[in-house]
């Protein structure tokens, strides 16, 4: 690497072209697909649980907090999401004694019920906690989606619904589960009169 690709301007234009390009060839049935499951998860109660691993992790979480309040922005009236990366306590315990490949599919195991929705957010797709809630979440009965980067890894035959972003970069491909999470918020926030939330 010579000192004038070190340079900002190089390395930033570089990161504009990819997460670009990333955008553009973006699929967007998957995308479509998991807005109008989210929408009906609002209609009929259903949960929705996220998961991820590191920037992923923090994906989920804040993903979770648009859809609970920021789709409406009335009390009451948001979607019953939870993120399964939120809970030190829960992952450290899940992790010491189970093992760190287990901290979701054993969350899952006690909380959802057949009809809830996971969606899964990976970089790679291989990470084992997310291959094992994606097995868990057959085995529940619940509908599964997967935004994933890289090759899409074992979670891209796993889920019900990938949405798959070809990057090898890791924070292109999660700064695209952010714009697919914004994009399908947006959506639902423009359905906040039409949607009318299960008691």
């Amino acid at each position: 690497m010579n000192a004038e690709s070190r340079e900002p301007a190089v390395v930033f234009a570089g990161y504009k072209a990819r997460l670009a390009d990333a955008l553009r060839d973006l699929d967007m049935v998957g995308v479509e697909a998991l807005a109008r499951e989210l929408e009906d998860c609002w209609a009929t109660g259903r949960q929705v649980f996220f998961i991820g691993n590191g920037g992923s992790a923090g994906n989920a979480t804040h993903l979770v907090n648009d859809l609970i309040y920021p789709i409406s922005r009335q009390s009451g009236s948001g979607i019953r999401a939870h993120s399964l990366a939120a809970n030190p306590s829960v992952l450290t315990c899940l992790a010491n004694d189970e093992g760190y490949d287990s901290i979701f599919a054993m969350q899952l195991a006690v909380m959802a019920r057949p009809g809830d929705v996971l969606v899964a957010l990976s970089a790679s797709g291989n990470s084992g906690n997310i291959v094992h809630a994606l097995h868990k979440a057959r085995e529940i009965g619940m509908r599964s989606f997967a935004i994933l980067g890289a090759t899409g890894g074992q979670s891209l035959d796993l889920a019900d619904v990938a949405i798959h972003v070809p990057v090898g970069d890791v924070q292109v491909a999660e700064d695209v589960q952010m714009a697919i999470g914004h994009m399908v918020m947006q959506w639902l926030y423009s359905r906040r009169d039409i949607v009318r939330p299960a008691p």
